[in-house]
């Protein structure tokens, strides 16, 4: 009976038992301090890479606007496969990519690249280009039974709408990157 009562060695037992505990604790702690930096890092990665394909949406843009004409920066992969996705809708293309897939590898898979210092490379092409209503009819126009100056709707005229594909990708890591797919009226 004298044993059962006995409370030597029961400090130890307690102490070590708190010490596993803290343990515990400080490794969940550091665990979690060290996936929050991975996770912040990924999240700056990506956060770069879609600012850099912003810049890649501008300048497909700009070459849009100036009907394919390349400003120094860009380079065209192919100026007359450029000019029919342009200039003519989607059925009347012959031979010319229209997958939604860019490969960096391959400039066939691409019409135009730009390099953003020498970090970034953003890659674009047209994937669809679609006739909009070129003009208002001129049946109608000013010459209905509705008075000119009153109440006539003067249809706003949308050449063509295109669908652009946008790949921005690091240099130096594949794995940054970001897509964008985008319809454009001109």
């Amino acid at each position: 009976m004298k044993t059962l009562r006995n409370e030597k060695g029961f400090a130890l037992a307690f102490v070590l038992i708190l010490a596993a505990i803290a343990l515990a604790m400080t490794l969940g702690m550091l665990s979690m301090v060290s996936r929050g930096s991975y996770v912040s890092g990924q999240q700056k990665r990506y956060r770069t890479a879609v600012e850099a394909g912003r810049g890649g949406v501008e300048s497909m843009l700009q070459l849009i606007k100036s009907r394919g004409i390349a400003a120094g920066y860009m380079t065209v992969s192919n100026q007359a496969s450029l000019d029919a996705k342009l200039g003519t809708p989607t059925t009347a293309w012959i031979a010319l990519d229209n997958a939604i897939t860019i490969d960096p590898d391959t400039p066939a898979t691409y019409d135009m690249r730009v390099d953003l210092g020498s970090t970034y490379r953003v890659y674009s092409k047209i994937v669809d280009t679609v006739e909009g209503n070129s003009a208002a009819s001129d049946e109608l126009l000013k010459t209905g039974v509705v008075n000119t100056s009153s109440g006539e709707v003067v249809v706003v005229g949308i050449p063509y709408l295109y669908t652009i594909e946008v790949l921005s990708q690091s240099r130096t890591n594949a794995t940054e990157r970001s897509k964008f797919t985008l319809l454009y009226q001109y």
